[in-house]
């Protein structure tokens, strides 16, 4: 698959149904039984899991902003909002995933998370930077900038 595409399992049937970008709100139907595919979910940040990790981050065709986050963290919940608005600013060029740090603490133990809220920045399936701290708006799409 190429960075022009997306791959889009169908809600009814479940086939991956390939889509280009350049024609995601153009309403795409799967090829097989002629549902509309899923597209909202390019529009808000997607959570993840120890057992997902890896398929939904390090495996994404798209570039990554990982929010390593717990419910107790007061910034954690302020960055909460701004990342929902890049979503979809960003949609179908950046996937942003939320992994709670609490309920999963393999992955903040593979990456030495010891402070939240802690975002990689994940390209090609590799971590390519590490941000500490509730950023401003602004400086995460600086960031995010240097991975499109």
């Amino acid at each position: 698959m190429n960075n022009n595409s997306l791959i889009l399992a169908c809600s009814k049937c479940g086939a991956k149904n390939r889509v280009p970008i350049s024609r995601i709100d153009e309403s795409p139907k799967c090829g097989k039984c002629g549902k509309g595919l899923p597209t909202e979910i390019l529009s808000r940040p997607v959570n993840v899991t120890d057992n997902t990790f890896d398929r939904e981050v390090l495996g994404a065709t798209l570039p990554v902003l990982v929010d390593c986050w717990a419910p107790w963290c007061g910034p954690c919940k302020a960055v909460g909002p701004v990342l929902d608005e890049l979503a979809l600013k960003y949609r179908a060029r950046l996937k942003i995933a939320k992994l709670n740090v609490d309920e999963n603490s393999q992955i903040g133990s593979r990456y030495s998370i010891s402070s939240i809220p802690t975002m990689l920045l994940v390209k090609n399936g590799r971590i390519i930077d590490t941000l500490i701290g509730a950023l401003p708006k602004e400086q995460l799409e600086s960031q995010i900038a240097r991975i499109l």
